[in-house]
């Protein structure tokens, strides 16, 4: 999944709790029912987690264009540096 996929699957995934949330509230309110307030919002979040969470084709819409093996080589990964460490000064004796 690319960067845009990740943000789609990540709107979605709001978009849909906040529609669940609301009508499961409502749905309880109306029937008076803790239980199936939960019910509908619990039902909400597992549709909501088999929309946004597999690696969905429309995920991946943009396609990433991988560097070729050759290109890659003339770009180096950087190397990590040594730390630099501070020697603290001494401080004068009286």
């Amino acid at each position: 999944m690319d960067w845009q996929g990740q943000k789609l699957a990540e709107q979605l995934m709001q978009i849909m709790l906040l529609v669940f949330a609301v009508v499961g509230f409502l749905t309880g309110y109306v029937m008076g029912s803790f239980q199936v307030m939960m019910l509908v919002y619990a039902g909400g979040v597992v549709l909501t987690t088999l929309v946004t969470v597999p690696n969905w084709p429309y995920f991946n819409r943009p396609p990433l264009k991988w560097l070729d093996p050759i290109e890659a080589e003339k770009h180096p990964k950087p190397q990590k540096q040594q730390p630099v460490s501070f020697k603290k000064k001494g401080s004068k004796a009286k």
